[in-house]
């Protein structure tokens, strides 16, 4: 359209003066651990957070001495200190105290495994978990993390944002196939959460892990706004899809409706991207 002026691009918060860089590698350092990197070295630090050797090293010295990291001879491991950091935020949720009761009696009345999670970037983290029976390989707790392009959870969170930011939420998605069955199409992706939106559930077959099935549903706050996702696992069976959708979404429902009455105004700020 003539005259019209292209708008300029906003330059990176990281390229700004409030950009905080050693707090971002400190960081960096801390998310470098997980289950299958419990111990490291320097040098495996350096690389699994994209630092040189030099400076990974600044900062896990300093990690040691405020008391987040051990040294074990040559390695390193989290202390666990940095409990604090995770569950102090849990602790101020006041959703999982107000949950827990409800998903014991859920998990026992279906017998599947039950879950909570809240949207953080492009990951769902449990915020409470019930196991009954292991169903998936990887050993999921309070903490834990999956791509929410492939979990039921992260579908039904997806669902609870605005157009625009679901928008800008697949623009930085990166889908990751896992089994032949992974949707990594980013067009049949937005589709699927736009299902999700209607229905008012999310149903996962086999798409993070082969033999897995899950199903979710959306926990509102008192303003109807999405603030969290109760899921349930099951192992996939050629009835799977009907068991869950027949059996278990009814009482998925149940329990979500029940942890919305019970949860005050204050209980936990509506997801975001």
């Amino acid at each position: 359209m003539p005259g019209r002026r292209t708008a300029t691009p906003a330059p990176a918060f990281e390229d700004s003066r409030d950009y905080v860089q050693s707090l971002a590698r400190g960081l960096a350092v801390l998310r470098a651990f997980d289950a299958a990197h419990a111990t490291m070295s320097l040098a495996g630090i350096a690389a699994r957070a994209g630092l040189s050797r030099a400076v990974a090293r600044r900062l896990v010295l300093t990690l040691e001495h405020l008391g987040y990291v051990r040294a074990l001879g040559r390695e390193y491991a989290l202390s666990p200190r940095v409990l604090e950091l995770g569950f102090g935020c849990l602790g101020s949720l006041k959703l999982t105290d107000l949950a827990q009761p409800l998903i014991e009696q859920l998990a026992q009345r279906i017998n599947h495994s039950c879950s909570m999670a809240v949207l953080d970037g492009q990951s769902i983290v449990y915020v409470l978990r019930v196991p009954v029976r292991r169903v998936m390989t990887v050993a999921l707790g309070v903490g834990a993390r999956l791509p929410a392009c492939s979990a039921s959870m992260g579908r039904v969170l997806l669902a609870g944002l605005a157009d625009e930011d679901l928008d800008r939420w697949l623009t930085g998605c990166r889908p990751v196939r896992h089994t032949p069955h992974t949707v990594t199409d980013l067009r049949r992706l937005r589709r699927i959460v736009l299902d999700v939106r209607k229905q008012g559930y999310a149903y996962v077959e086999q798409e993070l892990e082969l033999g897995l099935c899950s199903l979710a549903v959306p926990v509102h706050d008192r303003e109807g706004r999405v603030v969290a996702a109760l899921n349930t696992s099951m192992p996939y069976h050629a009835g799977a899809a009907r068991h869950a959708l027949g059996d278990v979404l009814p009482r998925l429902r149940e329990t979500a409706v029940s942890i919305e009455r019970s949860l005050p105004s204050n209980a936990l700020p509506p997801v975001s991207a």
